[in-house]
């Protein structure tokens, strides 16, 4: 089952999601060819999970992903069965991988197999691809499933290059990871990658809805409140498989409670049903603002557990984690700076880890980057210098670039006095010499004023010098 923080459990990874057609080819039911749409993929038991029950039966239920299913694009071409190309879906979980796979063996007659690399070994590798073969003998295509592709070993992913190219099994790879590193190089180039992105606030609550009112899903026998729904929303963080998961807890708890229909789903039933509090927390509102105030003052002050906090408060609330990183990078030279140089560093790599991971995993690293931050030296003379410089060129004091210092790449430079007289600092011994470098007007000024703390304190000596060296003082 997957948990709230979108973790699998590997004995579940698959449980109910496909069914893997037999070995036997001449057992399989018939698939009708598709006409205007993918044939409809048979419904799943009544006990089956919410999740499971509500998956589009065809590309008109599909939420989200819009950047990859409009006309004639690759994928709506797989999906409607005039598409030959093996495929790579690369997205955070929840947003529609394991569906849309399952659209694509759906269209022109295709058959269906599915592997888990949880589970699956060069063995069950090769004999989908025999048996895909054989199928080809009659005419028939295989579209092979492989979840968690990123799981598999080289040699495993090895034995499928030759099936893809030569367009044995259709293969519909999907991947919480970048495939770029996580997938050989032959198979990738013999892929599209397609990535999938986190679903939006209003494509959640679409899909909420629609389970609420579905007789595939509820059936209308609960109603929900405003609050409860919102929460729902932020507990899902764009992925629709938690979001129903949560609905599907909370709704049960509901029905239990009341004889009446619908039943009233509110945000305490929520909060109760999944096991976690309801964040006062308006992405929109004051609390979006206020917190992510909070949070950077709190690092600015070198409290670190507050910043903890409000950290924790934002990506339980669902806020969007890029946007957290940005702020993070942001202080790193606005209220760092030199003082310790590597702090952009680590705030760039947190901000990279949220590209290439995503979430839940990338939280660890925003963590880290705020706890690295919070407990680093400070110093705000890298915005004041930059302050400063911008306040005089707004005042006018741009004064003209020194003749010396000006291009003379080109004929008749040398002749207006351009470059000429300029020194090369590697010429001297120390590699710094007496040189005019700013305009007229700004001889002398000093912009950056480094602190005391941190790095800045042997900075300091070392801008003096300089200043005296460059400046012949």
């Amino acid at each position: 089952m997957t948990d709230f923080f979108g973790d699998t459990d590997p004995a579940d990874a698959s449980a109910g999601l496909f069914e893997a057609p037999s070995a036997d080819s001449a057992a399989e039911p018939e698939v009708e060819p598709l006409t205007s749409a993918p044939r409809q993929v048979s419904r799943p038991h009544p006990g089956a999970p919410l999740a499971v029950r509500m998956r589009p039966t065809d590309l008109s239920e599909v939420v989200g992903q819009q950047h990859l299913l409009g006309a004639g694009t690759p994928l709506r071409r797989l999906v409607e069965g005039s598409g030959a190309s093996s495929v790579m879906l690369y997205g955070p979980p929840g947003t529609g991988k394991t569906t849309l796979a399952s659209l694509i063996s759906g269209a022109t007659g295709r058959k269906f197999e599915a592997l888990s690399a949880l589970s699956a070994g060069v063995k069950e590798v090769r004999g989908v691809i025999e048996l895909a073969r054989r199928r080809l003998l009659q005419g028939e295509q295989t579209v092979l499933f492989i979840d968690e592709v990123h799981r598999f070993s080289k040699t495993q992913q090895d034995a499928l290059l030759a099936a893809v190219e030569n367009r044995i099994v259709l293969l519909v790879a999907a991947t919480t990871e970048n495939p770029s590193f996580s997938v050989v190089s032959p198979l990738l180039s013999r892929s599209l990658v397609l990535q999938l992105q986190s679903l939006t606030s209003d494509d959640i609550r679409v899909v909420i809805e629609r389970a609420r009112a579905d007789e595939r899903g509820l059936g209308g026998s609960v109603e929900i409140a405003d609050d409860a729904l919102e929460h729902l929303v932020r507990l899902a963080a764009g992925d629709a498989r938690r979001a129903l998961t949560a609905l599907e807890a909370a709704a049960g708890a509901a029905l239990d409670r009341t004889d009446e229909r619908p039943a009233v789903l509110d945000l305490e039933t929520v909060e109760s049903s999944v096991d976690k509090a309801a964040v006062r927390y308006d992405r929109d509102g004051d609390q979006h603002y206020d917190v992510i105030s909070a949070f950077i003052k709190s690092i600015r002050g070198s409290d670190v557990d507050a910043a903890l906090h409000y950290l924790a408060r934002m990506i339980t609330a669902g806020e969007d984690p890029r946007f957290i990183a940005r702020r993070l990078v942001v202080h790193a030279s606005e209220d760092i700076g030199m003082a310790d140089p590597t702090a952009l560093q680590t705030a760039t790599a947190a901000a990279q880890a949220v590209q290439l991971i995503g979430m839940p995993e990338a939280r660890l690293a925003l963590a880290q980057a705020t706890i690295h931050l919070a407990t680093a030296p400070k110093s705000g003379a890298v915005i004041a210098a930059l302050g400063a410089a911008m306040a005089d060129v707004s005042a006018g004091k741009s004064g003209l670039v020194p003749p010396h210092l000006r291009d003379g790449h080109y004929a008749g430079a040398a002749g207006l006095g351009n470059a000429v007289g300029y020194r090369y600092p590697h010429d001297h011994p120390d590699g710094v010499l007496p040189q005019q470098y700013p305009p007229d007007e700004l001889v002398g000024v000093d912009y950056y004023e480094p602190t005391g703390h941190g790095v800045e304190r042997e900075i300091a000596s070392r801008v003096g010098k300089l200043r005296r060296i460059v400046r012949g003082r």
